[in-house]
């Protein structure tokens, strides 16, 4: 099955903005790229840095005019609400603090959002950004990249078909090596302020990569969290934050589970891996074979699932963009959470009611469970690794 249909018409190119993402910074510039992929959208305003100086170069560099490179977000939010020409939507692609108050400004001058994870540090300003939103009728997304993937979407349906049956057990794990060294000494300007909480929030590795496993697992199962037990651990020297993680939780409904990240497990790249087990069978999916999905049944030959050549379920196949063999992966994983929320935009302002496919993006509540989930694991943690009720 070598067909696309990921292509989607919008009448007009809608324009956006962007908070962070300036020169030295890393996901900024993949953001720009995984929109540009279906050429829904253009970029025409920024607040790019909190230095002047690298606004204008990166305005400079991307070709937009001075007068809408802004020297603060408020300046942006506000100048930006004022024009004939204002932008469709802000992306917030900054570190950690600035998340909330950005994503603020622009909600309360009518202006949708999208955000990167997590979403803010407190939960008391996460749960005020979705209540905001939800007044004021705007589209609000946050970038958990990986929920773009078309495996992630198919086995999400055959999971929600019951396929695999009721699930009991899950497991997941997102490893990582790269501050198994000490890098925020070593000029790295991402582990400098990863591991400043000033920046950073109440947590390093598991605001990083636990808070995408744990949306991966609700995303794909649907099941809610009921208690949790957390150790954070603080392997390198002198760190403040922590840099690997181990958490157990209870689901509602019966199910168990067991999360682990780290940021200091040799030889691991960017392993993020969700197995989860029901009384009928397994679905197993690795972040760095992303074109594949695991299907063990009870009884039955296991199987092994491709994008592009084996039958997916209609929703998740048209979010494939090319033949089978030839990897899609990170960029168009985020850029089809891009597609999605850029053409709900469009439906939204046509006047025309929004379906589940159409909202089929991480939106701010799932942020705002995943800064749930951030906090009281921190709280567990430091209350000795008990059990902590959601």
């Amino acid at each position: 099955m070598i067909e696309s249909s990921a292509d989607i018409k919008a009448a007009v190119k809608l324009r956006y903005g962007m908070v962070g993402g300036g020169r030295g910074a890393f996901i900024g510039d993949v953001h720009r790229k995984a929109i540009a992929l279906d050429g829904l959208a253009e970029i025409v305003a920024g607040c790019f840095s909190k230095s002047a100086e690298n606004t204008l170069a990166t305005g400079a560099a991307l070709g937009l005019s001075r007068e809408r490179l802004y020297a603060t977000i408020e300046e942006m939010a506000e100048q930006e609400a004022k024009r004939p020409d204002k932008i469709d939507f802000v992306v917030i692609s900054a570190p950690n603090v600035a998340h909330y108050p950005a994503a603020k400004a622009f909600l309360s001058r009518g202006i949708p959002v999208v955000c990167d994870k997590p979403l803010c540090i407190e939960l008391s300003d996460a749960e005020e950004l979705a209540a905001l939103a939800k007044k004021n009728n705007l589209l609000f997304a946050v970038t958990y990249t990986y929920t773009g993937y078309p495996t992630v979407k198919h086995a999400r349906e055959l999971i929600r078909r019951g396929e695999i049956g009721k699930i009991h057990y899950v497991t997941g794990e997102y490893p990582q090596e790269w501050l198994l060294a000490p890098a925020e000494k070593q000029g790295s300007k991402q582990a400098e302020w990863r591991t400043d909480p000033k920046i950073a929030g109440k947590s390093n590795s598991l605001g990083d990569l636990g808070t995408h496993i744990e949306n991966m697992v609700s995303y794909m199962t649907g099941l809610r969290i009921k208690a949790v037990c957390a150790r954070l651990d603080k392997i390198g020297p002198d760190r403040v934050l922590d840099d690997n993680a181990t958490v157990m939780l209870e689901f509602e409904g019966g199910a168990r589970g067991v999360y682990w990240s780290s940021q200091v497990a040799a030889g691991y790249d960017n392993a993020l891996k969700v197995r989860i087990f029901g009384d009928k069978g397994a679905v197993v999916w690795d972040q760095e074979a992303m074109n594949y999905i695991e299907v063990r049944r009870f009884g039955q030959p296991n199987a092994l699932l491709s994008r592009g050549k084996d039958p997916f379920y209609p929703h998740a196949q048209s979010y494939s963009r090319i033949p089978s063999g030839h990897p899609e992966g990170y960029f168009e994983g985020l850029a089809n959470i891009y597609k999605t929320f850029i053409g709900a935009l469009v439906k939204q302002r046509a006047g025309e009611n929004l379906t589940e496919d159409d909202l089929d993006f991480p939106d701010v509540n799932m942020g705002v469970d995943g800064v749930k989930f951030i906090g009281k694991c921190v709280e567990s943690s430091d209350k000795g690794s008990i059990w902590i009720n959601f």
